[in-house]
């Protein structure tokens, strides 16, 4: 999401006066019918204040917004295909849904076929967009600190039992009495790399991820079952602290994290983070290294499955381990984000390390 409040309103101009030049360049989320939009949207323009603006529909997708039907803004500039019309049409219908290959040739096309088509129409895999839209619905009410059923009509839903299948999907259901099961609360926090999500109680941080995180549903999922736990959009403690401190660390004001977290995970896993937690900031460590230092130089690999693994992003430098030859290697995050993390921590003053 767009912090800066020049860039807003040059791209509200934009919408206002349906500047063709900025189709593509942005795109515009109106928080009062939960739609986003290309700068050349026909619809009656929305006051600048009911407005988000996105440089990708990704990001609009997992904030909770849907494509407008007017102007179809993931079609631009290409025209969509029957198939990939039909496709979307149905996501619509039933977004909590995870496709299968056979869903595909129940519309009688080949799986192949429709991604295809979808990836050269949005930019982006349908598997990406499925996912998003889903994760979308869950995170809405989390991002705007809402109820989930004060959420429902912003995400299209006329009724509670659609939207609350899309959370529950993922969240779980709500405790029907108090102490029947445990409760974590899920936070939304802006960072200067995006948005990313902390799931937390009043004693211990469990998951702090980018929201576009690939594999983060699936994330969530494992965490909720793990703590018998269902979550619900809120604050504690520990969020506010948290946001606190990555505050801080964007401002190369803090670098050692003080907030208390909770290791969900095998002893071999919990072990790599450990080491993780060692490795200085503004220096990198290698998988190889990682094994030999933990007692199983034959583990390398192990250990890069243990890293992918990390659910505390930032706090357990995983973004601190590089590949043998150099390379930077993966990141859950994504690559770009590992380098601007690594070149950040370049940038404190060794007296603040």
């Amino acid at each position: 999401m767009i912090e800066d409040e020049k860039i807003k309103k040059k791209y509200y101009d934009a919408l206002v006066n349906k500047d063709a030049n900025y189709d593509g360049i942005f795109f515009a989320a109106i928080k009062t019918t939960g739609v986003f939009c290309h700068a050349t949207c026909p619809a009656k323009k929305p006051k600048y204040e009911n407005c988000l603006f996105f440089q990708d529909a990704q990001s609009a997708l997992l904030a909770g917004f849907r494509p407008c039907k007017r102007c179809n803004p993931l079609s631009y500039p290409h025209e969509l295909s029957p198939l990939v019309k039909e496709i979307v049409s149905m996501v619509e219908q039933n977004p909590e849904k995870r496709w299968k290959d056979e869903d595909f040739k129940v519309l009688g096309a080949h799986p192949a076929t429709a991604r295809r088509q979808f990836k050269q129409a949005y930019g982006m895999t349908f598997v990406q967009y499925a996912r998003a839209r889903r994760m979308g619905l869950a995170l809405q009410s989390i991002r705007l600190g809402e109820k989930v059923i004060d959420a429902q009509l912003n995400a299209g839903y006329d009724s509670a039992s659609g939207f609350n299948d899309a959370f529950s999907k993922i969240m779980g259901n709500p405790p029907i009495k108090k102490g029947e099961i445990n409760v974590l609360y899920a936070k939304w926090i802006n960072t200067k790399l995006g948005p990313m999500l902390s799931i937390s109680d009043e004693e211990f941080l469990y998951l702090l991820e980018f929201v576009d995180r690939r594999g983060l549903e699936r994330e969530i999922e494992r965490l909720r079952n793990r703590r018998k736990a269902t979550i619900l959009p809120g604050e504690t403690k520990i969020s506010r602290q948290i946001e606190e401190e990555l505050s801080l660390y964007f401002e190369n004001k803090l670098i050692h994290f003080q907030t208390p977290v909770f290791f969900l995970g095998s002893d071999f896993q919990k072990k790599v983070w450990n080491a993780l937690l060692k490795i200085p900031a503004g220096e990198v460590s290698t998988y190889k290294k990682i094994a030999s230092e933990i007692g199983t130089p034959d583990g390398v690999r192990a250990v890069g499955n243990a890293n992918g693994a990390n659910q505390l992003a930032i706090i357990i430098p995983c973004h601190r381990v590089i590949q043998t030859s150099g390379e930077i290697g993966g990141y859950g995050g994504g690559r770009e984000r590992k380098q601007w993390l690594l070149d950040h921590e370049q940038n404190f003053h060794k007296e603040d390390l």
